[in-house]
């Protein structure tokens, strides 16, 4: 029994862990000048996911920009796209022998015993979103975002959106 309630609050915990992010930028570029940004759709259209994750990621994306003061325009200084990347994560939990337990047992209540094995696979993405300067054409800031995300979670928007923010919070650099 307590096994099993330390199970359910470790996939509980797992599903709502946070987004381990990270970023990288051109440290010569002056990120105070640009203003507006448009999609690069050439990068989304590539995209292997579904349309509505995409519109999902899009409607993150536009609330984090107009959020950091960019505007969409037809005439962009910024162009964002976005790549994904899934791995299936599988974990092997090993029950130790200690305490009460399934299997074998030398005394009638099962104190010791064999222990159990159980596995889980969690599918972990990663949301690579790259800002690009519209003129240079050069990727100017890309940011990394890995955590789990399932097809059968119910709140898909919030995680997303959750992912998108995290990633996004360090843009513009802080330039020192």
């Amino acid at each position: 029994m307590k096994n099993t309630i330390l199970l359910i609050f470790l996939l509980i915990f797992i599903s709502c862990s946070s987004v381990k992010v990270y970023s990288d930028y051109d440290q010569s570029v002056d990120f105070s000048k640009y203003k507006t940004f448009a999609y690069f759709k050439p990068e989304i259209d590539k995209v292997d996911i579904s349309d509505l994750d995409k519109r999902r990621i899009l409607k993150a994306l536009d609330n984090e920009m107009n959020i950091k003061g960019l505007t969409k325009s037809e005439t962009p200084d910024l162009l964002i796209g976005f790549t994904t990347k899934a791995k299936e994560q599988i974990y092997v939990n090993s029950g130790n022998n200690l305490g009460w337990g399934w299997g074998w047992g030398w005394n009638p209540w099962f104190w010791g015993g064999g222990g159990y094995n159980s596995v889980s696979t969690r599918t972990e993405g990663t949301l690579y979103i790259n800002i690009i300067d519209a003129l240079t054409k050069q990727l100017v800031w890309q940011g990394k975002g890995k955590g789990g995300i399932s097809e059968f979670m119910k709140n898909r928007d919030e995680r997303i959106a959750l992912f998108v923010e995290e990633i996004v919070q360090n843009y513009p650099p802080e330039i020192d």
